[in-house]
């Protein structure tokens, strides 16, 4: 039987359940890397869906999201965190590069901070990444890139921020997208 969406979402209700912390996210992101597998699953939700932004599941109890990304044109983000919450990204067609940001301020000033890479790795289909409670990260993907997003909350919920390079800007996020 092949693994499918219900499936995964009754796991990571479980899962999350039992452990919303580190451990259990990690036991979600192979579970996620398991349902990328599922041909039937990517085909329906990235391949043969609208460009844009879809929830596909949304805990009504534990709160957690699953959401595909279906991105018409490439992309690369600014630096930003997803607040108080995590994600896990799961590849399910094309590529995407990851980059893991540090600060190297004191976070005395809220409007400005200076970051540096920590990390850098591409996901390809299959794959899964996940970023714990406040990692900043940025995203770069290609035209016609799918991933499969897991996270901890509805963003649009909490505060987020966004980093300028250029400028060390740090600015509130807004409403989740796809581009």
């Amino acid at each position: 039987m092949t693994y499918d969406l219900n499936a995964f979402t009754a796991d990571c209700h479980s899962i999350l359940g039992a452990d919303s912390g580190p451990e259990g996210r990690e036991k979600v992101r192979a579970l996620l890397e398991k349902l990328l597998k599922n041909e039937e699953f990517v085909r329906k939700h990235c391949a043969d869906s609208k460009p844009g932004l879809h929830l596909l599941f949304e805990d009504p109890e534990l709160k957690f999201q699953v959401l595909a990304h279906v991105n018409e044109n490439p992309r690369v983000s600014p630096p930003h965190d997803h607040g108080a919450s995590w994600a896990i990204y799961g590849q399910a067609t094309e590529h995407t590069d990851m980059t893991e940001w540090e600060r190297t301020d004191d976070k005395s000033d809220p409007e400005h901070a200076g970051l540096k890479v920590r990390n850098t790795y591409r996901l390809l289909p299959g794959q899964a990444g996940i970023y714990q409670d406040g990692t900043i990260h940025s995203i770069d993907y290609p035209a016609k890139s799918c991933f499969v997003r897991v996270t901890g909350t509805n963003l649009d919920r909490i505060a987020r921020v966004m980093f300028d390079l250029k400028t060390g800007k740090v600015t509130q996020m807004t409403a989740q997208r796809a581009t």
